[in-house]
């Protein structure tokens, strides 16, 4: 199917042509029951951000290629409210389902040496999965609520690693689970239980290598913007601070920051988008704003202009007349 989806488009119509993305409802807490609703119903009515779901489902649609990904419109709360699901999904769920097939197609006994070390292996298997998405719960996902609270926390990892570094070996290792049983695994004529097993390894291989991607390409570019925005934010309520505090003469000196917004202010770019250019609250220009024009007694944009094409902060051409 051509194009991405839209928030406007039927929650129907989306599972029609996709029945992967039936699990990343599911995750991001969306249950069946919608009948005619858009994605933008169904996300406002369970307090899900439907920028970031639209961002999710067209990712996995489009198999997790890196297609551009729009960071200023995800919510790194709905991000890691899905990934925390996705985690109890494969641990409390899909995992022990699995193993239970497995006993059931297979002869485990000891006797039977090759479905004896294939069931160990996958036991061995679940549990390094199991310490990787401990590890990210315990340290990045700590981390990443203590920076949706405003904080701006040190990554408890030393080697300042957001997510835990072992996505490849879990990935190579569910291939060979795989093809132990496709090239060694002596089976009896047609098998269906088996060969149940065989395709729900396929598939569980895809939707983590699914996973991770996300992971990697969508939820720690957002939370590192986030840590660089809250960072931003410390710095500039320092600042303001010290600028509030500072009673000193008109013509005192600006600020780097000041200067930054002079130049934003003579260039014709309104305070919301000084705020985005920079990583600040609109908040915080006005705040500098406000000290500008106590330090320089000017009020009007014109009149910061005519200050910033005097003192070389912008060139005549770059002002917008």
């Amino acid at each position: 199917m051509a194009g991405e989806y839209k928030t406007s488009d039927k929650v129907s119509y989306v599972l029609a042509n996709d029945y992967r993305l039936l699990q990343v409802m599911s995750r991001f807490g969306i249950s069946f029951g919608f009948g005619e609703k858009t994605i933008k119903d169904v996300c406002q009515q369970r307090d899900v951000d439907a920028d970031t779901f639209i961002a999710v489902i067209n990712y996995v649609k489009d198999g997790a290629k890196n297609s551009p990904i729009i960071l200023g419109d995800l919510s790194v709360k709905s991000l890691l409210d899905y990934l925390k699901q996705t985690h109890a999904y494969f641990l409390d769920y899909q995992f022990p389902m699995m193993r239970r097939n497995m006993l059931n197609a297979i002869d485990c006994s000891v006797k039977n040496e090759v479905a004896f070390l294939v069931l160990k292996f996958f036991d061995s298997y679940v549990e390094e999965v199991r310490k990787h998405m401990e590890y990210e719960e315990k340290v990045t996902f700590s981390y990443v609520e203590k920076l949706l609270s405003g904080d701006n926390p040190v990554l408890a990892d030393h080697n300042n690693h957001l997510l835990s570094k072992h996505h490849e070996s879990i990935d190579h290792k569910l291939r060979e689970l795989k093809n132990l049983f496709i090239q060694y695994y002596p089976q009896k004529g047609i098998d269906n239980e088996l060969n149940a097993v065989i395709y729900e390894l396929y598939r569980t291989q895809e939707d983590l290598e699914v996973h991770c991607r996300v992971e990697d390409n969508i939820f720690t570019p957002a939370v590192r913007r986030l840590a660089h925005f809250n960072k931003t934010r410390q710095e500039e309520q320092y600042e303001v601070q010290r600028n509030d505090n500072d009673l000193s003469s008109n013509d005192e000196q600006l600020s780097e920051r000041e200067r930054e917004i002079v130049v934003c202010v003579a260039k014709g770019m309104a305070n919301k988008e000084i705020a985005d250019h920079l990583c600040i609250s609109v908040n915080t220009v006005t705040t500098h704003r406000r000290n500008i024009a106590r330090k320089l007694s000017i009020h009007s944009s014109a009149g910061i202009t005519i200050y910033a094409i005097v003192n070389k902060l912008v060139t005549l051409d770059e002002v917008n007349v």
